[in-house]
């Protein structure tokens, strides 16, 4: 279906503007992504929105014309409207020429296949956005299966987190979960758990990775809580050579899952 909307005040327009906020989003379990690049990255991965907002003053291209058809054929709606609506619907002054809807994922542990991939990547308690979709843009760029978020994290779904993957929300299994759910989900099968620490680690460098290689680290502020460390089967350290004395936690993921990608391949 396709249709045309002109008011502020559809409630479509409302709706859609509501999943800006994490209490709506979950209520609908529905989430959105904006901009085509980022919706071409969805489709080719097997995720066609279920809505599709389209600038009315937008540049024709092969790569939309292809999305609409998508989502007209999968029985979703396409709709035209102008920036200022789109404007209202992102929250952002300066808008992509389309965005999209789509349901939120299964982000149970069980749905993870920890045989499918050499590297996870485990984030506890993450509570920025950006860090958490830039974990998950690292993950897709090492070859990671996805991302396992712990207790109380930042929304997968949230519109920061789904720009700063580049579309990678879309290639990256993502799983939530208790520690005391995660760890024996574990240790049911193979999975070596390593975490950056001070506490009797050995240098990243040369450690003795195993796959599936499981990478964990800590909030960003306060680090990893003592017994989550005492729980990895291998601590590593990263030379700190100037007045800092930790990483980013998203820089941290990432040097760490290149580091296990050279070791494993």
């Amino acid at each position: 279906m396709r249709r045309q909307i002109t008011g502020f005040s559809n409630p479509t327009v409302k709706f859609l503007r509501s999943l800006r906020e994490k209490k709506h989003r979950k209520e609908a379990g529905k989430f959105l992504a904006e901009g085509l690049r980022l919706l071409t990255d969805a489709r080719e991965n097997g995720f066609i929105p279920e809505v599709l907002v389209m600038a009315e003053n937008r540049d024709p291209h092969p790569l939309l014309e292809a999305l609409e058809r998508d989502v007209i054929a999968g029985g979703g709606e396409v709709i035209e409207t102008s920036d200022d609506i789109l404007t209202k619907i992102t929250g952002k002054d300066n808008p992509q020429a389309v965005a999209g809807m789509f349901s939120e994922f299964n982000t149970r542990l069980s749905t993870i296949d920890r045989a499918s991939a050499k590297i996870w990547l485990v984030a506890q308690a993450l509570r920025d956005p950006g860090n958490l979709g830039t974990m998950l843009r690292t993950g897709d760029a090492i070859g990671a299966g996805g991302l396992i978020l712990i207790d109380d994290c930042a929304d997968p779904f949230s519109a920061e987190a789904v720009r700063a993957s580049m579309g990678a929300v879309f290639t990256q299994k993502v799983a939530q979960a208790k520690w005391d759910e995660f760890l024996p989900w574990l240790r049911a099968g193979e999975g070596q758990l390593v975490a950056a620490s001070l506490r009797d680690a050995v240098p990243y460098r040369g450690a003795p990775y195993a796959a599936p290689c499981f990478v964990l680290v800590g909030n960003e502020s306060r680090g990893l809580p003592e017994e989550y460390e005492a729980a990895c089967d291998l601590r590593v350290t990263m030379p700190m050579r100037g007045r800092a004395d930790s990483l980013n936690a998203a820089v941290a993921a990432a040097v760490l899952g290149y580091e296990v990608l050279a070791a494993l391949d």
